[in-house]
């Protein structure tokens, strides 16, 4: 769940809830868990990513403090072969 990507700085990522558990709080849990980790192993900095249609994502990590800091237009199209499907 956590990438080293620079000095100090680690990526969130593959995070993912069922979703019969969607709202249940299970994945500010699994956010906070990696953040405190994060923490404990002294980086400085926390990112992650998702897509700018995810808007039940992007709420849940702005309520665990996270801030939209910048968009990599055209990222899954840039960097995935296979099309991303639901």
């Amino acid at each position: 769940m956590l990438i080293d990507t620079r000095p100090q700085t680690v990526e969130i990522v593959n995070v993912a809830v069922v979703e019969k558990k969607h709202g249940s709080g299970l994945g500010k849990q699994l956010i906070c868990h990696a953040i405190e980790t994060a923490r404990s192993m002294r980086y400085k900095t926390i990112e992650l990513g998702t897509g700018n249609s995810s808007v039940g994502q992007l709420a849940l990590y702005q309520k665990c403090g996270f801030r939209i800091v910048g968009v990599d237009r055209d990222f899954f199209t840039i960097h995935y072969d296979e099309p991303i499907s639901v």
